[in-house]
């Protein structure tokens, strides 16, 4: 969840009704009363994402964590071995006077993340949230690996874990190519070209060609949509025609039906009764679930008030 609107997980229990509430005029003194509604319990799950514009990916040990303390005031731990960041870092990245955006430093992906090797779902969901993805390639293949290999692995691990990351914007950094060949450099910078992505040959290290990354992140998130924001999906409502043949126990106590069953009180929980569309479906669980067959079978009539937990309607054929 994201933003400042609480949300509710649970909704609270309902106070009942004391004899005083079903006082008419010609029911002075109700000898009966009703209990309160539970509230209600669930399980929950709670996931950290973060939030950034930019977000880091590539294997370990290829500089990302090199290029975010240049960029931004990010203080990174910056070691020549593999998974020296086990946890993301921010750093908010300063363009020009008023242009800013934070980029998220992502521990190294490797082969079988997306199914959770090397602590591989621990590090994509921060990922799933950014606006745009920066690749970083060691294109001199500097720990014994192919480059091209390296990116085409992380482009399928983003895609197994979930395919909106694969068509995330994303640009491509090349780090390293101090320590790389001439053939490197052109036969990586062919294959992208070749990809249709946009690539920037860096070395980090020392900020060499770090400006041109920025500046592109910049323009390409100044026509970008802003950080989606999560939006828990509401619980769908059950068939009504699923619902047929619920048991329910109808009692009557000085002319006020009373319904009560344990599927009823749960469905009632999910209901709102202030919504038009609510209350239709509502009607017509009551009809297809036989609660009011049920009613008419204890002698219900016309005007006849009926109670549903903290519900109450007159009853009309």
């Amino acid at each position: 969840m994201s933003g400042s609107e609480p949300y509710v997980l649970c909704k609270g229990g309902r106070g009942g009704w004391g004899n005083s509430h079903f006082a008419t005029a010609t029911r002075q003194v109700p000898r009966f009363a009703k209990p309160g509604v539970p509230g209600e319990e669930r399980t929950v799950r709670l996931e950290l994402k973060l939030l950034a514009d930019v977000g880091l990916v590539g294997f370990p040990n290829v500089g990302k964590s090199t290029l975010i303390s240049v960029v931004s005031e990010a203080k990174p731990e910056i070691a020549n071995y593999p998974f020296t960041t086990i946890t993301p870092v921010l750093g908010v990245v300063r363009v020009a006077e008023g242009v800013s955006f934070v980029m998220a430093d992502i521990p190294g992906v490797i082969e079988g993340a997306s199914e959770g090797v090397g602590l591989g779902h621990e590090f994509l969901r921060h990922v799933e949230r950014c606006r745009m993805l920066i690749h970083v390639v060691d294109v001199a293949g500097s720990e014994g690996r192919d480059p091209l290999e390296d990116f085409d692995i992380i482009n399928r691990e983003l895609q197994a874990f979930n395919p909106e990351l694969a068509a995330r914007p994303m640009i491509v950094a090349g780090n390293k190519c101090d320590l790389a060949t001439d053939e490197q450099l052109e036969a990586f910078a062919k294959a992208m070209e070749e990809r249709g992505c946009a690539y920037f040959p860096m070395m980090a290290a020392i900020a060499h060609g770090t400006k041109e990354v920025v500046d592109c992140c910049a323009r390409m998130l100044a026509e970008l949509p802003p950080i989606r924001a999560y939006e828990p999906e509401p619980e769908p409502l059950p068939d009504a025609e699923a619902l047929s043949g619920r048991e329910v126990t109808v009692t009557c106590h000085d002319g006020v039906f009373f319904v009560e069953g344990e599927w009823l009180l749960r469905l009632m929980q999910g209901i709102n009764f202030d919504d038009y569309e609510s209350l239709q479906y509502f009607q017509r669980v009551l009809q297809s679930a036989g609660v009011i067959d049920a009613l008419v079978k204890a002698g219900v009539a016309e005007g006849d008030t009926v109670s549903l937990y903290d519900f109450e309607f007159d009853f009309v054929f």
